[in-house]
């Protein structure tokens, strides 16, 4: 069994994905100018730049890393003509709008170069993405000439941006913030105060470093209700030093290409963003972006790691009969298995993200406000799943390679090691686990009253609908997951009175979708014509059945029974 999978490969897939897509064929018939042969050439592009330009800089970089010199930190010297070239050719603004120097093209083909991008160098790509992520607050909230000024050079790569949130004593609860921002007696805004875990909070790849921050003005009120938004230049219009200070870097498990700061601003100068006191909900637009970028960085991990391991697989030899040459690993049918379930994970990961990308579009770009409406709810309730489990799924493909690899893949002879380790994280920056459990929970199913989970369920049977002729097995088994799946949904919503109880549930459930979303793109995988996505995606509607079965036991086992009777065994 081979299922390889390199770059141009891992380009046909996902063309073969969008192409499977109906949001992806409404987004085609909105956007002016873009085809298949369009779509095709970006595609490709991406992945020619990914191969040649930023692969060469993954390993060298995590082993050079960082540091601070002279008060300002230091990427890897490589890094400095990448960026050129990686900017020049216009990569952060596929779909900025393009009154502001970007291309406009969708979010979904964004979202299938972005996982080319991380599958080569994941630490490099990080300042790209919060720089493109940036310009989306900045069109929506800034005033000019803030607007248009920052966007563009951010778009060029002339000037770059970070955000700015996390303080020592406020990570996941924001409301915590204790950064002031202070208006002085001409207007002029000046920011005080620390934040940390800073991604690119100072290098010396562009003059200028905008931090997207949240801070506190003196008469707000507490918790998130009283943060406002500001744009925190590390240097003055003059180029003269703001007041921005990275004081140390931290030493990370991995990431090493990619410095993550400790800031200190004193008096910095800055901008403030749309209102007052609003400053969380319009750093949404920011933090949405940062989110299906954190799911495409575990994508192109995962992608990157399975492709060693079928590679490794078909070469290494070992076992067999002993009077005859010894076989490739990949002959022996655990390692078979084993290499099955990694490549279902991936490519039904892959599958969803592009799918979520057309949902935002459309979200975004349809004329009908109804129609932005329903997938603005339908997106709202799968970020939080495509984040944590495009984290998820590659640390557990990459700890998987290492498994093929056997002790080989322990050193850093190889550069699944180094997946592992740059994987880690991404269950935890941007909201870790147990807060997209809770958002999944409380937002989406009790405070949304399960409006995005209606309408998953709708598409996701249009899809089971459409396969049954050809598919009427796999259809089958996909309306069981899913149907699990609603149940309980259905239990949870009953157990609102019971919070503690329900949110005991709230990873069982976040598991759950996973295992749903997981079936429905296994099907799609199904549809397409190639023998490796359909081998694949069968094993994936195979595994899914049994996650469920898993996860009814967990759940009978480890939360108060009365939570989950629906799922009590059959019979």
């Amino acid at each position: 069994m081979r299922i390889e999978m390199g770059f141009s490969e891992q380009v046909n897939l996902s063309l073969r994905l969008l192409d499977a897509s109906p949001a992806w064929h409404r987004v085609c018939e909105l956007a002016e100018g873009l085809d298949e042969d369009l779509s095709r050439q970006v595609v490709l592009a991406a992945a020619d730049i990914s191969e040649n330009l930023l692969l060469p800089l993954n390993g060298p970089a995590d082993a050079a890393g960082c540091r601070i010199e002279n008060g300002r930190v230091k990427v890897p010297d490589a890094y400095h003509a990448a960026w050129a070239g990686f900017a020049g050719d216009g990569w952060l603004g596929i779909d900025a709008p393009e009154d502001l120097g970007g291309q406009g093209l969708p979010l979904a083909l964004q979202a299938a170069c972005q996982m080319l991008f991380d599958r080569a160098a994941i630490a490099f790509g990080m300042l790209g993405g919060a720089t493109r992520s940036a310009v989306f607050v900045l069109d929506a909230h800034a005033e000019e000439p803030h607007r248009s000024l920052w966007s563009e050079k951010l778009l060029t790569g002339e000037w770059s941006a970070t955000i700015c949130i996390s303080e020592p004593d406020a990570g996941s609860d924001l409301g915590r913030v204790r950064t002031k921002a202070e208006q002085g007696a001409d207007g002029t805004w000046r920011v005080t105060g620390n934040k940390c875990w800073i991604s690119y909070g100072d290098h010396d790849m562009t003059p200028r470093i905008g931090h997207m921050l949240l801070a506190r003005t003196g008469d707000a009120a507490s918790g998130t209700r009283g943060l406002s938004l500001f744009l925190v230049p590390n240097t003055t219009d003059d180029g003269a030093p703001n007041g921005v200070t990275a004081e140390r870097l931290e030493e990370k498990l991995g990431l090493h290409g990619s410095p993550t700061c400790v800031m200190r601003f004193e008096e910095a100068e800055a901008i403030l963003i749309g209102k007052l006191n609003n400053g969380l909900p319009q750093l949404f637009a920011m933090i949405e972006r940062m989110r299906i970028l954190t799911g495409c960085q575990g994508a192109g991990l995962a992608l990157a790691s399975l492709d060693l391991a079928l590679a490794y697989a078909a070469e290494r030899k070992q076992g067999g009969a002993p009077a005859e040459p010894p076989v490739p690993i990949n002959r022996h049918a655990d390692v078979q298995r084993q290499l099955a379930e990694m490549a279902s994970r991936s490519y039904c990961l892959q599958a969803f993200l592009l799918e979520l990308g057309a949902v935002l579009d459309l979200s975004a770009k349809h004329p009908d406000a109804a129609v932005r409406a329903e997938n603005a709810d339908l997106a709202a309730f799968l970020l939080p799943i495509a984040k944590n489990f495009g984290g998820f799924t590659g640390f557990d493909t990459a700890s998987r390679a290492i498994q093929i690899f056997g002790g080989a893949g322990y050193t850093r002879e190889w550069p699944v090691e180094q997946y592992l380790r740059d994987a880690r994280i991404l269950t935890i920056y941007e909201g870790a686990t147990g807060m997209q459990a809770l958002d999944l929970l409380h937002r989406r199913l009790w405070k949304d009253e399960g409006k995005g989970l209606k309408i998953f369920a709708e598409r996701m049977r249009a899809d089971i609908a459409a396969a049954e002729a050809a598919h009427g097995g796999y259809a089958a088994q996909t309306e069981s997951v899913l149907s699990r799946f609603l149940a309980l949904g259905v239990s949870l919503t009953e157990q609102q009175a019971e919070r503690a109880k329900a949110e005991y549930g709230a990873d069982a459930f976040l598991n759950a979708a996973w295992s749903a979303i997981s079936a429905w793109m296994g099907l799609r995988l199904i549809t397409v014509a190639d023998d490796n996505a359909q081998l694949a995606a069968a094993g994936r509607l195979r595994i899914r059945e049994a996650d469920i079965a898993i996860g009814e036991s967990v759940a009978r086992t480890q939360i108060p029974a009365d939570c989950f009777e629906a799922f009590r065994e059959e019979g």
